[in-house]
């Protein structure tokens, strides 16, 4: 039988290729650590490799599956540098610590791909991104955007793409210009979660799934935690539940990252139809991103409908497909044979929130759609802050990211009104 997930809408394509997917046993009983680690992500398997491999006592708790949640459902794509272009750090926090933002973000995307490779993990990277205009005035700023990022932030990957180079690239006239990016590309994120897993018990951390959390407090200088059938007491925990929510255990994290719905589908391998011949990832200027790539074994792997809800819609392949054909008409009867959805986590400024909740509990999550590469490389340096070595999570500590107002009952209705007001001026 198709296991499916008790929080995610759909059966990915990733779950349908990523071979043996282990299962890890129910936490049970009474039992102390160095590190407690709530939410099986990125963030959660990437803080227990370190943790574990610096000799700490880890204890991870899951309360579903590995992969369950955005680590193992999102569109696969790195990106360079920060949600927020370094050019606008440096305008509202200096350039010092927009660089740094930057090259953090840089010594991610290589920590990923070099901690696949040594770890024997086969992610099916592929090299080349794109980042296209839905909209003629867009164009200038794209156009200037590859000088700008060599010449202060030192990175010489980009190259502006004209309207033609565009739709040659794309196989699609419906974008007007945008930038190419050498340097980065995208993966098969379940599979890096699974390679993830398996590297962190190989050192000895202790991971749990289907164990849900259902009470944590600080007590006599440790952490209790909860769960239906034992309890654990930590000097330290990390909460990395990003968008699954954390508001019965401690409520600032629910109150600065809230949930949205996004959906994508998988096509048929498409043969010799001209859709990124080069085999690259896409993203573009709406404010409702569009996103897609293409597979290893040619399928377009195509996300794009967001709903900021926690509803999921009947039949997500319908609308889907219908993203897919405004961009490419040739594919409007194309078959999707898997299609599936998630929950992203943002914030209102849109950066990471990274904040200590409750003495010695600190929250991680808010990636904003950038998690892929910046969630794997803050739970190492989480692991870099506990183990005292250095403390470069103080930059992410230090960004100003408010709560989301009109408080707990009205929040989601204002981020609801809000958002869609912005994805309505992507038509215009």
């Amino acid at each position: 039988m198709t296991y499916q997930s008790p929080i995610s809408p759909g059966y990915s394509w990733y779950e349908a290729t990523v071979g043996e997917r282990p299962e890890y046993p129910v936490f049970k009983g009474d039992r102390s650590c160095d590190v407690a680690i709530i939410g099986g992500g990125f963030t959660g398997l990437g803080a227990a490799v370190h943790l574990a491999q610096a000799g700490l006592r880890v204890i991870l708790l899951e309360a579903h599956r590995f992969g369950d949640g955005a680590s193992g459902r999102n569109g696969g794509q790195l990106n360079t540098g920060q949600r927020t272009h370094a050019e606008d750090h440096e305008k509202t926090l200096g350039f010092e610590r927009a660089k740094a933002l930057f090259d953090i973000a840089e010594e991610a995307k290589h920590h990923l791909l070099s901690f696949a490779k040594d770890n024997n993990i086969d992610i099916e990277y592929q090299k080349g991104h794109m980042s296209v205009a839905h909209k003629k005035r867009l164009v200038k700023d794209y156009e200037a955007y590859p000088a700008t990022m060599a010449e202060r932030f030192g990175y010489k990957h980009l190259h502006f793409m004209d309207a033609a180079e565009t739709a040659e690239r794309l196989g699609s006239s419906r974008y007007f210009g945008g930038s190419y990016d050498s340097e980065t590309g995208h993966i098969h994120p379940l599979k890096l979660v699974v390679g993830t897993a398996r590297v962190a018990a190989a050192n000895g951390a202790e991971l749990y799934e289907n164990s849900n959390v259902t009470e944590m407090r600080h007590e006599a200088g440790k952490t209790i935690i909860k769960t239906a059938m034992g309890q654990v007491t930590a000097d330290r925990v990390l909460l990395a539940v990003n968008a699954y929510g954390s508001e019965k255990l401690e409520p600032q994290s629910a109150s600065h990252v809230m949930p949205i719905r996004s959906f994508i589908g998988a096509t048929v391998p498409l043969g010799d139809v001209d859709v990124l011949r080069g085999g690259e990832s896409v993203d573009d200027s709406r404010f409702v991103v569009r996103y897609f790539r293409k597979s290893q074994d040619g399928r377009l792997i195509f996300g794009g409908r967001e709903a900021y809800t926690a509803d999921n819609p009947n039949d997500i392949s319908k609308h889907i497909r219908k993203q897919i054909e405004e961009i490419y008409p040739a594919l409007k009867d194309v078959e999707i044979t898997q299609s599936w959805g998630g929950s992203v986590g943002i914030t209102v400024p849109r950066e990471p929130f990274v904040r200590d909740v409750m003495p010695g509990v600190t929250a991680i999550g808010g990636y904003c759609g950038h998690g892929v590469m910046l969630s794997n490389f803050t739970g190492k340096l989480y692991a870099e802050a506990v183990t005292g070595n250095r403390d470069r999570l103080q930059y992410f500590r230090d960004l100003k990211v408010q709560a989301f107002p009109g408080g707990r009952q009205f929040r989601k209705p204002l981020l609801t009104a809000a958002l869609t007001w912005f994805a309505m001026l992507d038509k215009l």
